[in-house]
Formats: C-alpha cells, structure tokens, sequence
C-alpha cells in the first residue's frame, strides 16, 4: 500500500499514495559532484564492506550515466543525491526549474514532497507521545470531536499511523482553487470528519488519506499550534533543513528556490502547474489534478525539501535528533507484513523483495539482505524519493519535477548501484 521504494513500485502504487514536496550548491551545468556542507566529495574506501563505496554509485559510474542519458534525453529533470555515512559522493541536477524565468535546478532547490513527506507527521506524533503528552493507544475520540461513534471510539493513533484503521477516504474536490491557509485547514478537518469505516480497526486499509489528516488534527489539538508551524519548529528546523517548508502558492511563484511541476497534456506539452491552475494532468492515475490548486500542502501530507535537507532528515531520525531511540525505532519498526510481491520494482526484473512491512506511515523491508526504509511521492509533474539503507549507511534522493520521467525505474538503478546486483531469488 503506497508510494515506497519497497513494495512493487508500479505506476498505480506510486500514485495511490499521493496527495490531493540550505544553502545553495550549484551544480556545475547539473553535472559536477557536489559535496555537502563541510564535507568531502567521496569517502575513502575501507576495509569493512559497509565502508566500500560502490563503484556504480560514484561520478562516472552506471547510476551517473543513467541519469546523464535520461537528462540528454529530455526523459528527466530534477536532482539526485548519494550520501555514504554524511558524506556526499554523488550529487547531480539536469533541467530547469523554473523555465520562464530561466532557473536552472541546483542542490538548494525545493521540490514538491507529495507523499514522501508523510511520515512527519508520525514523528510529530512521536515527539508527543515520548513527552507524555498523547499515547499511541489513545482513541480519535480522546482528542477530537464530531468523528463518528465507530471512529472516535474505537479507532486509535496507532491505527492510523500504522495504515490499519478500517477507514475509506471521502472523495475530495479536485477542482477548487484554495485561497488561504485557514481555508484548506477547515475544509481538510471537514473532509477528514467524512471517513467511515469499511472494516474493523486492525484492517490494512489502502490509501485512506483520513489516516493522515486525523493524526495531524490530533497533532494541532494537543500542541494548539497549526501542524504546519509545529512540524517546521520542531522537526525542520531541528534538522537544520533550512531549504524545507510548508511553502505557500505566492511562495511557489515568487520563490527562486521552488522547482514548479510541469505537467503532461495530452498533446505530450508540458504545463507549469503554478501558473496554469485552470490545467490539470493528463495522467491517467491523476486526471485533473492540479498541486498548485490547493494554496497550500494538506496537513500531515507534502512540503517542498532539498536533496541536502532529506540527508539531514534521514540522519536526525537515528541521531536523537528528532526522537529518543527507542521511539526512533518505533518509527520505522517493522509492524503490518505485507503479502508477497511479485517481480521487481521495474518491469518485473529487478529486485526481488526478501520481506516487506509497513510501518509508520512508511515502508520498510529486506532487499538483498540489508533493511530498506524510505518513502517516495508522485504529484502531477513532481515526484520524491529518499531512501535509508541503513545497515551500510547510504541514503538516496531523487527529486524531480517533469511528468514523464521513468520513476520506477530511476528508484530501481539507485538500489542496483547501492545494493549492488540482485540476488538470484532461486
């Protein structure tokens, strides 16, 4: 169930998780690697496997060529990044981020998260539940009211993080145009208040987007602070994510540091998102859709977020950072088994899947051996991935902004050159 680098990473996946996205390092011409803050470009290899930096991952290497064909092509655009153990080893940008202003995309531009910037919210909720202030056992109801008996009452955070609450998700209104914050605020808490169940609580549930708003509503509840200023103050910011935000649409247009979405039109044109709000995506998956369109990212769901800030976020979650260990472990604990997958994340091919769970509002599983934990979103003309390998110390991100591009696939080779070559399942 979801958007996520472990489970079958289909085209109908990926979209069914997503929503209604520091200092500047340019790239030279999008093909220089850049080196994060203070750090060294490549780390030296050592002679504990996990130290090994694999060739494919480096500049020049299969992964490198990968993306420098795709770009040549006109097949992607956007930024990637390889981090082994806080240190980047390969960072590259290819095409514009914003076109009619002639801004190219660099390491310090924002993207548009989608649902790869869910699991925020379950730390939001963990950062609460370590200080006492709410449990993970605690029903809708003891937070928030106007739920329906069967939610309020039966239905508890966990459920709901953990994407096992039983409940459907209210259809939304794909054509409004949001004027405000506040607007998108009540008109979300309305729509949330509208999910019924469609099984009992326990149930893995596909893509009920009641399970992210309800623990963001319990979030403001508890805190009286919007989830937004509490997720900026008490997660970003604690990273030292300084390019990441909960950006506005004025911000989108005005802010040279925000790659705009272009979408697909069925003349196989490109749109920006931004500035055509009356256009929606010709996507099958997302007819009509339109990211601008909502002011503002839905609580609990999006934001925009560099490369180098989503290295700093994979990091913050295992360094106390954000939560204490034994609630960092919670976060990405294995808890839902997920039935066996067939073929691999591309076409069948590549990755055969050693074991898969969801967690909090993220997938985790065993691939070739070593855990997987990450998340990835699909907006029309925006797409996120960021993956931690953590028994090696990697972590990958890909951010992009043009429909079109072979997502899958781009997740998939990042793995091949990380992973190295699949394990033949037989």
């Amino acid at each position: 169930m979801g958007s996520d680098s472990v489970r079958g990473l289909g085209r109908r996946r990926l979209l069914g998780w997503s929503g209604a996205a520091t200092a500047a390092m340019v790239a030279d011409g999008g093909r220089a690697a850049a080196a994060g803050p203070g750090r060294a470009a490549a780390p030296a290899d050592g002679a504990d496997g996990a130290d090994t930096v694999p060739p494919d991952t480096r500049p020049g290497g299969a992964y490198d060529r990968y993306l420098a064909k795709l770009a040549a092509e006109g097949d992607f655009s956007g930024v990637v990044l390889l981090s082994h153990r806080g240190r980047t080893v390969l960072s590259r940008s290819y095409g514009m981020a914003d076109k009619e202003r002639g801004i190219r995309n660099h390491p310090g531009i924002a993207f548009n998260l989608s649902s790869a910037g869910k699991p925020f919210g379950p730390v939001a909720v963990l950062q609460l539940a370590q200080q006492g202030r709410l449990h993970l056992w605690d029903t809708v109801g003891a937070h928030l009211k106007g739920f329906a008996e069967e939610v309020a009452e039966k239905v508890t955070l966990h459920h709901l993080l953990s994407g096992t609450s039983g409940l459907d998700s209210p259809p939304e209104d794909l054509e409004r145009v949001f004027q405000s914050r506040e607007e998108v605020r009540e008109y979300c808490e309305r729509w949330a208040r509208q999910a019924r169940p469609v099984a009992a609580p326990g149930t893995p549930t596909e893509h009920a987007g009641a399970e992210i708003a309800i623990p963001a509503m319990i979030v403001e509840a508890v805190t009286g602070t919007t989830y937004w200023d509490y997720v900026e103050e008490n997660v970003f910011r604690r990273c030292g994510m300084t390019g990441t935000a909960f950006f506005t649409r004025p911000q989108w247009l005005t802010d040279r540091h925000l790659a705009h979405s272009y979408m697909r039109q069925a003349d196989g044109s490109l749109v920006d998102a931004v500035r055509n709000l009356d256009k929606g995506s010709q996507d099958p998956y997302q007819l009509g859709k339109n990211p601008a369109r909502t002011f503002v990212d839905a609580p609990g769901d999006g934001g925009f977020a560099t490369a180098p800030d989503l290295v700093r976020f994979a990091h913050a979650l295992t360094d106390g950072t954000l939560l204490d260990r034994h609630y960092a472990e919670l976060l990405t604990g294995p808890k839902i088994p997920h039935a066996p997958q067939g073929g691999g994340l591309a076409r069948g091919a590549a990755f055969p899947v050693d074991a898969s769970f969801g967690a909090y509002q993220m997938p985790v599983g065993i691939v070739n051996g070593q855990w997987l934990k990450g998340r990835a979103g699909v907006n029309p003309g925006s797409f996120a991935s960021w993956n931690i390998y953590p028994d090696t110390g990697w972590v990958g991100v890909i951010l992009g902004n043009q429909d079109g591009a072979p997502f899958p696939q781009i997740i998939e080779e990042e793995m091949r050159a990380v992973l190295g070559p699949a394990r033949d399942a037989g």
